[in-house]
């Protein structure tokens, strides 16, 4: 493909990690971490875009066998199913979809209300009730509307961050103060884990594969120029997001002497927008946030939609659209600081299962991509990922949790890594010298 093609591929790409987890979790560790930014911003950018990069590469590589499902299909058949359905759930009606309500509401109507009103729950409730049935209407019927819409206000919004950015810079809010909690202790790794928040390396695993179709309508077929397109574009995307996380992470690590510290990233960004720009900033950030949030959650509600009517064909596209967009209005009343609590448990879990999935999908040629190998290493990774969500969740299985306490990096919440390693391992060694029935059994 020309140069300009693989641009637009890459800003297409960028365009579909750009979502409201994006936007609110950086700011919010800009004001965390403090003077510990530098190194904070590593390991955030470590999850936030690398893994997610490398994600979109593992699809692009199984581009000849379909997307997620095939990739976790890996393992066995069954488990492809249910790992891409829960994933499908993760960033759809669970957290991703109710997500949009959310940060639309913090950023684009809560400042422009009272606080007395705010403390009261019916002003969400209207409101999520407004945003999902607009939502559906439009999902009921996308056509290009939700593709024309978001080539506009991608643009916009990337425009916006970065006028709030650079205002930030040449008339700071303050200085930047000394980190708060886990930052001022271990902030690499306290920003590694919040990476997991964006969700991005499991939608990564799942619109990876728009991507590898949009570069097969531009003729690009076989599997080498596929992984070529898809390096370019992934970089375009990468810069893209950098510049997002650094520039509103910066903002939140200079806002704190002018609007203290605050529950979430969304009312960080929507203060913030107010003391750099006053009150046209904050109608025009308000405005390009929720028609962009719109359009995530179209984008979202139509995905889960055809996913699930695809495995359960019983029920109409109509109807998954009515399902998903009713329970996202229901979980998104709980707010957006309780739904981020909520969410991080569920992507503890999760999350290490899909980055081993992922990385595994790059090598397992080296094992004749035999099943026993990723059964082991993700049976090993989920024996820790599973309690480290339920200790997150305040759940404390003292038995266990005490054994894993003993694991390499289990205080930096990546005790899985080992485990992991080690599985893999003994699955290569199982696949090479188990008898060979014993291999076609697993």
């Amino acid at each position: 493909m020309t140069l300009q093609k693989n641009f637009i591929i890459g800003l297409m790409l960028f365009a579909l990690f750009l979502g409201a987890g994006n936007i609110i979790f950086p700011p919010a560790l800009g004001q965390m971490a403090g003077d510990e930014l530098f190194i904070s911003m590593i390991g955030f950018l470590i999850t936030g875009v690398g893994l997610p990069l490398l994600a979109v590469l593992a699809v692009a590589n199984a581009s000849d066998e379909g997307g997620l499902e095939a990739i976790a299909g890996r393992v066995h058949p069954v488990f492809g199913i249910i790992f891409t359905m829960i994933v499908y759930m993760a960033i759809g009606p669970f957290f991703g979809i109710p997500r949009t309500a959310t940060v639309s509401y913090e950023i684009g109507i809560i400042p422009f209300l009272p606080s007395s009103i705010t403390e009261a729950g019916w002003p969400l409730l209207l409101f999520t009730v407004f945003f999902f049935g607009v939502t559906a209407a439009i999902a009921l019927n996308p056509a290009k509307l939700v593709d024309r819409i978001g080539k506009l206000l991608t643009p916009v919004l990337f425009i916006v961050i970065g006028a709030l950015a650079i205002k930030s810079v040449v008339t700071p809010m303050g200085e930047i103060g000394s980190a708060h909690g886990d930052y001022a202790i271990q902030p690499f790794f306290r920003s590694f884990v919040e990476g997991y928040l964006t969700m991005d390396v499991i939608a990564a695993l799942v619109f990876g594969i728009v991507v590898v179709n949009a570069l097969k309508m531009e003729g690009v077929t076989k599997k080498p120029a596929i992984l070529k397109a898809m390096i370019f574009a992934g970089l375009v995307a990468a810069i893209g997001l950098s510049f997002v996380y650094i520039s509103l992470s910066y903002i939140g690590a200079t806002s704190v002497e002018a609007i203290g510290l605050q529950a979430n990233g969304g009312a960080i960004l929507a203060l913030a927008s107010t003391v750099l720009y006053g009150t046209s900033g904050t109608v025009i950030l308000a405005t390009t946030i929720i028609f962009a949030c719109v359009t995530t959650a179209v984008g979202l509600v139509s995905a889960c939609a055809q996913y699930f009517e695809r495995v359960f064909p019983h029920l109409s596209y109509k109807t998954y659209v009515f399902i998903f967009a009713g329970f996202s209005a229901v979980v998104s009343n709980v707010g957006l600081t309780q739904l981020i609590a909520i969410s991080l448990p569920v992507l503890m879990m999760i999350y290490p299962l899909a980055i081993v999935l992922m990385l595994l999908s790059f090598i397992d040629k080296w094992f004749g991509r035999k099943p026993i190998v990723y059964i082991l290493a993700l049976l090993a990774t989920a024996c820790v990922s599973i309690f480290d969500g339920l200790l997150i969740a305040d759940i404390d299985v003292v038995p266990v949790t005490s054994l894993l306490a003993h694991l390499p990096f289990a205080e930096q919440q990546i005790g899985w890594l080992i485990p992991a390693i080690a599985g893999a391992v003994l699955g290569i060694i199982i696949s090479f010298l188990a008898p060979q029935r014993l291999k076609r059994n697993f």
